[in-house]
Formats: C-alpha cells, sequence, structure tokens
C-alpha cells in the first residue's frame, strides 16, 4: 500500500518506513491514512491493514482488526468511524459500495448501497417554469436527497460476513463523536469553503461550527452529540434504528422542512442489492471491481486491456510516451461510459462488450502515439460532466486473506449542505 503515514498500536504516530513495518509485524496490523501528513513510502504489514483518508478512521479499524476482527468488521468499524471525523464524504445519510472478497469462497462479492429515488420523484421536479434546471435545486436542496444507503450496507455486511457484535464495531465512532476529535488541516479547509452553503441550514451551522459563527480551526475539537446519539441507536436497534423510529422521523421531519420527498414508507422500503463483481485480467493478475450502477468497475478493467498492449516498463513511469497512452486509454474508457453507463436495474448495460480484450484491441488501434486525439473522433458532442471529488475510498485485508474495498459518498462534498436536525448527520445531494 501506498500513502502518507502509518499508524500502528502502541507505536507513535510519526515513524520512518523501517519503523513502520517492524510495528505493523510486531502487532500484527497496520492503520495506515494519507492525509495532510509525511511523504508517501510503501508499507508492508504481514497480518492486516487498513488505509483510509483520515488516521483517526484507519486506526479504529486496525484496532478492530487488533481484537480479532475480520475485515469485514474493521471495514464497517471505519466506514461509521468515517461519518464522524470526515463528514464531508463519510456518512450516514450518503450510499457506497463494498466489495468482499473472502479467502474461504473462490468468488467477489459487491454490495450496492447507494441511495435510491423517493417514490415520489418525478422528471422534472428540477426544472424552473421557464423548463430549464435549477442548478441549485438540484444541488443544494432538500429535494436532492435520495434514500440513504450507507447504514444498511455496512449493516448487511456485517450480519452476512462479520464476526462481532454492531456494539463492538460502533463503539468507537461513538465515541469518537462523544467526545469529540481533533479538526485536521484538510477537514478545517473544507468547513472554511463551505460555509456559504452549509450556513444556508441552521443545523448544518450548528454542528460544524462554533456557536459565534466562526471557523474550526487545525486541532480544536468537534464534539458532535447528536451524531454520537444516532450511531448508539444504531448501535442497539440496527437498521430499525435508523430506518424506522426516532431517526426516521427526524429525517421525513427535515425533508418536510424544504420540500424533500423522502417519505417514512421509502426509509422502510431501502434495501441492499448485492451483485456479482466484474472481473478482468492484467498481465496474468485477476482484477475484481464493481459493477454497474458504479461506472468505475467496468472501466477500469477496459483501461486496463488497453494498456495491456502497451510495453509500459519500456516507456519509463510517468514519461510523456507513458501518460499518452494512459490518458488516451482513459478519454475512450469514459467516452464509453458517458453513452452506456446507467443502473442495471432499469438499463441494459454492455458488461461484456466493454470489457471484451477484443474491444479493447479496437480501441487501441485508435490511439495515434504521436498526438492527441480530437474529442468528436472520440465521441461526437461529447462532454464529461464536472464530478465532485469528495469522495472517500477505504481498503482493509486482514491475516486470514480476507478482503474489503469500500468507496462512498455523499456526492458532492458534504452533500446537499443540509443536515438532519436532532440526528447531526449531513444529507446526500445524490438525486
Amino acid at each position: 500500500m501506498i500513502g502518507g503515514q502509518a499508524w500502528a498500536k502502541d507505536a507513535p504516530a510519526a515513524q520512518t518506513q523501517t519503523q513502520a513495518q517492524k510495528d505493523a509485524d510486531a502487532t500484527g496490523s497496520l492503520a495506515f491514512a494519507g492525509y495532510d501528513r509525511a511523504p508517501m513510502h510503501p508499507v508492508v504489514s504481514k497480518n492486516g491493514m487498513v488505509v483510509a483518508q483520515d488516521i483517526l478512521a484507519a486506526q479504529v479499524g486496525s484496532e478492530i482488526l487488533a481484537m480479532g476482527g475480520n475485515a469485514v468488521d474493521a471495514a464497517v468499524a471505519t466506514g461509521f468511524a468515517l461519518s464522524v471525523v470526515h463528514p464531508q464524504a463519510g456518512n450516514l445519510g450518503g450510499g457506497g459500495f463494498m466489495m468482499v472478497a473472502m479467502a474461504d469462497k473462490d468468488e467477489v462479492i459487491a454490495i450496492d448501497y447507494r441511495e435510491m429515488a423517493p417514490s415520489g420523484a418525478r422528471t422534472d421536479m428540477f426544472l424552473n417554469e421557464a423548463g430549464n434546471v435549477d442548478n441549485d435545486r438540484a444541488r443544494y436542496s432538500h429535494l436532492s436527497a435520495g434514500v440513504p444507503g450507507s447504514v444498511m450496507g455496512m449493516l448487511d455486511a456485517l450480519d452476512t460476513y462479520g464476526t462481532m457484535s454492531r456494539k463492538q464495531v460502533m463503539a468507537p465512532a461513538i465515541k469518537l463523536a462523544r467526545d469529540g476529535v481533533p479538526v485536521s488541516y484538510g477537514f478545517a479547509q473544507a468547513l472554511s469553503s463551505s460555509k456559504k452553503y452549509l450556513s444556508k441550514d441552521p443545523s448544518s451551522l450548528e454542528y460544524f461550527y462554533k456557536r459565534d459563527g466562526s471557523f474550526y480551526a487545525q486541532g480544536d475539537r468537534l464534539k458532535q452529540h447528536d451524531l454520537a446519539a444516532t450511531l448508539k441507536l444504531i448501535s442497539r436497534k440496527g437498521a430499525a434504528g435508523f430506518y424506522q423510529g426516532k431517526t426516521a422521523d427526524l429525517i421525513v421531519a427535515e425533508m418536510q422542512k424544504g420540500g424533500g420527498l423522502i417519505t417514512l414508507e421509502d426509509l422502510k422500503n431501502y434495501h441492499t442489492v448485492t451483485r456479482a463483481a466484474v472481473s478482468g485480467t492484467y498481465r496474468g493478475y485477476g482484477v475484481y471491481s464493481m459493477p454497474p450502477p458504479s461506472s468505475g468497475g467496468i472501466h477500469v478493467v477496459q483501461m486496463l486491456n488497453i494498456l495491456e498492449g502497451y510495453d509500459l516498463t519500456s516507456l519509463g513511469h510517468n514519461s510523456a510516451d507513458y501518460l499518452h497512452v494512459l490518458i488516451e486509454s482513459m478519454r475512450r474508457a469514459y467516452a464509453d461510459r458517458s453513452k452506456y453507463l446507467g443502473d442495471p436495474d432499469f438499463f441494459d448495460v454492455p458488461v461484456a462488450g466493454l470489457t471484451d480484450k477484443k474491444y479493447a484491441d479496437h480501441l487501441r488501434t485508435t490511439i495515434d502515439r504521436t498526438k492527441a486525439s480530437v474529442s468528436a473522433d472520440i465521441l461526437p458532442a461529447s462532454k464529461m460532466p464536472y464530478e465532485s471529488d469528495q469522495t472517500t475510498h477505504f481498503s482493509v485485508m486482514d491475516k486470514w486473506g480476507n478482503g474489503v474495498a469500500v468507496t462512498t459518498t455523499l456526492n458532492f462534498g458534504f452533500g446537499s449542505g443540509y443536515s438532519v436536525d436532532g440526528a447531526g448527520f449531513l444529507l446526500n445531494n445524490e438525486m
């Protein structure tokens, strides 16, 4: 794994690569995060590793491994911890994808827990009177929120593949929210740059800024009592502690403040979907990734298929020639994404064709090694829309060879900007 800093139980926070490896070997697990910290170095651990965007969340997962939990236990603990320490992307009010590879099973499972559209959603709900898209309504409103899936997804994974109880894996996140966490440099910067739209919601202003409206600075302690209470309710009651009862009532009450569409029935009916992973090969290695509705998995395989036809080593890492074929491969995959990708529950996605090596061979013939392709020649009139970079990913391996990879998001950084009053978490703007 490559990243910024390693942490091991009973080891100092800042370590050299060699010391990090020694501590990992001694303790059996290693937490690892690259977040505004030390230079990147390869880090090796014999008995387990957690890689996450925030060091505290990675530490939580590593401690679960040290307690004897498996990769799924650690991943769920890390996910709930990220909702506390990295709320611009870690979440209860968003959705995600989880890949699970269990060492005793010859398969890779993909758990889809993205947000679902409320039953009352309409195709014209973001249009103004002139028939044009109202961007504020589509991005920064209660109407932009889909039914959250993160809580159900993590709990389903724990129930199916985990070995520890909800109480055990959620206790660290509850403690972090209740006792407070030191604000990192990145979190402080995110709060500063996002205040314009977070401050439109009284609850978000209360949760993420000081009483006088000023910013939390790096090193300040942020306590989230309402979030701690919500996490504790989920710990006690499971999915019913979020999708029914008090928390569900608070979500619906928040919807009613701004014309949102999520109902109690929508929350009660939410479910995850288990799908077969997208698979491929690259120079003899098996590659597994998330299937649609995620767009990433198919096109990772597609890009690798194209790149397999080049001698990348001879080109030199990050040389002009290397970057040229990499970029041109990505451009072709992204062009296909804009045309062919959709939700497989409603749209027939040509997975086999897009990941076929013969198709990659054809795409490779369209790449001129001496110049960049004209965009119109890749896909006429195609322009890729801006997408927020405020999504977080974390990966876990345990000593038994089980592995988990999770991508979770609120869509934009801090989602819709609206928090559920009384529950302490932000709502997505996935719609």
